[in-house]
């Protein structure tokens, strides 16, 4: 009998305090929004990361909000299992990244909504701090140009050995990926590095100059 009603007991609901309701709530806030603003700084998504980055603050906030009415009691975190059990989410993850990022905001929910503030607050600084570093670096090495180039010419027009003489005289890395030859066209697929963007245009002209061909740049990234 006593065990019977231990077991009630567990699902009573316990009273939240407001006061560190409130806190944690202000917290998850500030911190929800330093994590959007690192990802729309340094995120590489191609996707509009300003939107995305507003959903980030919200679904830490809402994740933050359930988690502390269920904790309270057992009732609720049984009753929360059952409801999931049965939501569907259709919308697909378009880029690992932002998938990474929304861990990152239910884990500050999760760890505000328990009550966790220091280790919360340390876990997401030492994320945050990582994402700026690692985010710093990668945006310099996209400071050179790093290209994929398509040449084209009719008639057997394409000189490789001239294009690719011109090419290295302006770039700092020149890859000969692909060759296609017939009768009426030649074209040429190469990966090109740029310092500035100064050289790439020095390398346009460069390559204007050499006859009757077509050439692209494509952004490799």
């Amino acid at each position: 009998m006593n065990d019977f009603n231990e077991l009630l007991s567990q699902f009573n609901t316990e009273n939240i305090s407001i006061v560190d309701f409130i806190i944690n709530l202000l917290l998850t806030l500030i911190t929800a929004y330093l994590l959007s603003f690192v990802y729309a700084r340094y995120g590489a998504s191609l996707s509009n990361r300003n939107k995305l980055a507003q959903t980030l603050v919200l679904l830490s906030i809402t994740t933050m909000i359930i988690i502390t009415i269920v904790k309270s009691s057992l009732a609720l975190s049984l009753g929360l299992v059952g409801a999931l059990s049965i939501v569907r989410f259709r919308t697909a993850i378009k880029e690992p990244e932002e998938l990474a990022y929304f861990f990152i905001a239910i884990s500050i929910g999760l760890g505000f909504g328990a009550d966790q503030k220091l280790i919360t607050l340390i876990g997401v600084l030492f994320v945050l701090l990582f994402v700026i570093i690692t985010g710093s670096t990668n945006k310099k090495k996209h400071a050179q140009q790093n290209l994929i180039l398509t040449i084209a010419g009719g008639n057997g027009k394409v000189d490789e050995t001239q294009i690719l003489s011109t090419l290295k005289e302006f770039s700092t890395q020149v890859d000969l990926k692909r060759i296609d030859q017939s009768n009426e066209i030649s074209e040429l697929s190469l990966n090109v590095e740029y310092n500035t963007v100064e050289d790439l245009i020095k390398s346009k002209e460069a390559l204007s100059k050499l006859g009757d061909i077509e050439f692209s740049f494509i952004e490799r990234h």
